[in-house]
């Protein structure tokens, strides 16, 4: 089937023939002929079909709230909680941006708030849960204001700590708010909304989704039918504003390492062709990428975690362990973000929610949490050795770029 008000404005990377073979009668029907752009721009009647706007003002929305307390940090200025609660909720006009504040977008409402695990309940997910989930967040907001209040961090003790020419906020437990907020979220919004959310083929198909798409149906003043919009979507939390920020930075600092040195373009790739079968109605090589872009994109919070696991403990040594407080904190990060991950063998995350928070509470199990580093060390090779079994690398592969 041919769809001649359809443009793809790139040169094609990949053209599929696709046929379906019948062992009864032999008889061959080609279900789809279309090429895979190189890269993600697609057309209808010369008008681009993408819009991800969304998606990009959550990314700047989160990288401004961690500015926010970083700066805070730096000139030790008080990291205060009424401005990043109206910043995490999007009211008050509490950033900088006028865009951002009249966009009518927010985090706290895209905070474990995903179709298959928030909403059907799939993979243990529970309104109990989503209700905890955007609290703990408020909490660490709370957290970064008490540790810029001009106090020296100290085992129990909320303040700033010097660590080379960076100042950072530390709880009482030696956790870094900062660093629990930009990666957990990471996890809790934006990776639960890609592989939960826009990418469930309950969301993607539902009502006459499907009907639609095939009959190329757009929405109402839109150059996009709701299926290929859903998809962008997806996209736009990976690789949203300028296409460097949160996820796709991690994906290429993980591809970075020899070891992992495919996961940039089996993602890209997977984006693409996912979406170039939407337009075709390829619906079966759409589900195939879907799968591709959940098992792939999981192994990035896995890897950095262990990385920054081993990071931290090879630097206990430094400052009775604050030295590696900052490393730690993103480790604790990244796992949180396991809980949202997808097996698309199972339409459940890698970890679930109980064995993400038995290893969070063996992080910081000491009385002083990170402080306590005599024990500490053992706890996070255990953690690096759990989490890399899982997704079938080794610690060592994780821990260093080669």
């Amino acid at each position: 089937m041919k769809y001649s008000n359809l443009i793809f404005s790139a040169l094609s990377l990949v053209t599929l023939s696709l046929s379906s073979c019948s062992s009864d009668d032999s008889t061959d029907a080609t279900i789809a002929n279309y090429t895979i752009p190189t890269t993600y721009t697609f057309e209808r009647n010369s008008v681009t079909t993408v819009d991800f706007s969304g998606q990009s003002s959550r990314l700047s929305m989160l990288e401004e709230m961690g500015n926010y307390i970083k700066t805070a940090a730096t000139n030790g200025t008080l990291a205060d909680k009424t401005v990043l609660s109206n910043m995490y909720s999007n009211t008050n006009n509490a950033f900088t941006a006028t865009a951002l504040n009249t966009s009518g977008k927010q985090l706290k409402d895209k905070t474990a708030a995903s179709r298959d695990y928030f909403e059907l309940y799939l993979g243990g997910g529970s309104i109990t849960e989503k209700t905890a989930v955007q609290a703990y967040f408020e909490t660490q907001l709370t957290l970064a204001q008490d540790a810029s209040a001009g106090t020296t961090a100290a085992a129990g003790v909320a303040g700033s700590y010097l660590d080379g020419t960076s100042k950072r906020l530390f709880a009482a437990n030696g956790l870094e708010p900062q660093q629990v907020l930009l990666k957990g979220l990471m996890g809790a919004s934006f990776m639960d909304q890609i592989v939960n959310n826009y990418l469930s083929k309950s969301k993607l198909d539902d009502g006459t989704n499907k009907t639609n798409n095939t009959n190329k149906v757009v929405e109402t003043g839109k150059t996009y039918t709701t299926m290929e919009h859903t998809w962008d979507e997806a996209y736009g939390y990976i690789y949203g504003v300028d296409g460097t920020k949160f996820w796709a930075s991690y994906i290429g600092q993980v591809n970075a390492d020899l070891d992992f040195n495919t996961l940039t373009a089996e993602i890209d790739l997977a984006f693409r062709k996912g979406r170039a079968a939407i337009v075709a109605n390829d619906y079966v090589t759409r589900d195939a990428q879907i799968d591709i872009i959940k098992a792939k994109l999981a192994k990035v919070p896995a890897v950095r975690a262990v990385f920054y696991l081993q990071e931290g403990k090879g630097k206990l040594v430094t400052d009775k362990g604050a030295k590696a407080f900052h490393a730690l904190s993103e480790a604790y990060g990244f796992i949180i973000s396991l809980r949202y991950t997808n097996n698309p063998a199972t339409n459940s995350p890698y970890f679930t929610k109980s064995e993400v928070d038995t290893m969070l509470a063996l992080m910081v199990s000491g009385t002083n949490g990170f402080w306590d580093i005599d024990t500490l060390g053992a706890k996070l090779d255990t953690i690096s050795a759990q989490i890399a079994t899982k997704f079938g690398f080794t610690v060592a592969q994780a821990a260093t770029v080669n």
